[in-house]
């Protein structure tokens, strides 16, 4: 510990590998990031303004977005200018910002994709208690347990990787202030700290995961015994999307989160991250618009109402 040094900023490695790709990555960011924000900003709108998608299961989707729009902003925004630089910086303090918010929208979304699941769970499972067990109260305090779930491991992770002494570097091979690249760059022996935020990650990815995989087997179990294939079908439908979504964002996060970091090959997982910090929040109002009737329908009716106003 005598050479340790104080470290006040980071230097963010990025793409800077790919000189010659900076400006084609720089302009498919900047499309997936716009049609991200203006595909879920839409599902946010139309949920809001019409009366027919006032239910708890658009309820949660709607926040859903607003989540995506906040996960994909703490990183998409600032990778688009370290594209734009020959080295980027970012303060030490900005660092643990970024990492903070990357955390609090992530596990906020884990918690509510769960919460989804039950939703979906108990709309199927048992439909003549839904709208009693799944009230206005009900659906508000789950989406405030998601929230406090995600301030508790956001606070408790950056806290806990930014009070370790940093002394090796302060390059980050990455977009983004990502927590193995931030761990390779601590002082000694980091073999307990890892192990800690493996074992405090997958409890984390693991509990939703299990409550959305009992959901599923019981929504399953309940389409399997119904009569009717169109009726298995048209039931069926109205969870695809939602565990479409869980599949893109969980199958990322497990694989990314509960390794140890001796498998890691920054380079490679560098591009890995990619699929659940800007490839799957784009696909979230895209599967949700075309897999379903009703939010296809409002959209219709929103576009029609707008076109009116506009030659009115």
């Amino acid at each position: 510990m005598e050479n340790e040094t104080t470290v006040t900023e980071f230097i963010i490695l990025g793409f800077s590998k790919l000189p010659e790709m900076k400006a084609f990555l720089f302009l498919l960011f900047l499309c997936l990031y716009f049609l991200t924000v203006l595909g879920n900003i839409t599902i946010i709108v139309i949920i809001s303004v019409d009366a027919a998608l006032h239910s708890p299961m658009y309820f949660f989707l709607r926040n859903l977005s607003f989540l995506e729009l906040g996960f994909t902003t703490v990183t998409i925004p600032n990778m688009l200018k370290n594209l734009r630089l020959e080295e980027s910086r970012i303060s030490f303090i900005g660092c643990a910002v970024q990492l903070y918010f990357f955390f609090l929208f992530g596990v906020t979304e884990c918690v509510l994709l769960s919460v989804m699941s039950y939703d979906r769970y108990v709309a199927i499972c048992i439909p003549l208690r839904y709208t009693t067990i799944m009230n206005r109260r009900v659906c508000v305090q789950l989406t405030l347990v998601s929230c406090f779930a995600g301030f508790v491991v956001a606070t408790g992770h950056t806290t806990y990787i930014f009070h370790l002494p940093f002394c090796r570097d302060n390059v980050i091979n990455h977009f983004f202030c990502e927590i193995q690249p931030l761990l390779m760059l601590v002082c000694g022996d980091t073999y307990w700290n890892e192990v800690q935020i493996i074992v405090f990650s997958g409890i984390v990815l693991m509990l939703p995961v299990t409550l959305i995989l009992v959901s599923y087997i019981q929504i399953i179990t309940t389409i399997l015994k119904m009569k009717s294939a169109k009726s298995r079908s048209k039931t069926f439908s109205t969870c695809s999307s939602h565990l479409m979504v869980v599949t893109l964002f969980y199958g990322g996060g497990l694989f990314m989160y509960t390794r140890p970091k001796s498998s890691f090959s920054l380079d490679t997982d560098k591009w890995l991250s990619l699929t659940y910090s800007v490839i799957t929040p784009i696909f979230n109002p895209i599967i949700y618009s075309l897999r379903n009737k009703e939010v296809k329908g409002a959209l219709w009716k929103l576009g029609t109402k707008i076109c009116l106003a506009s030659k009115g």
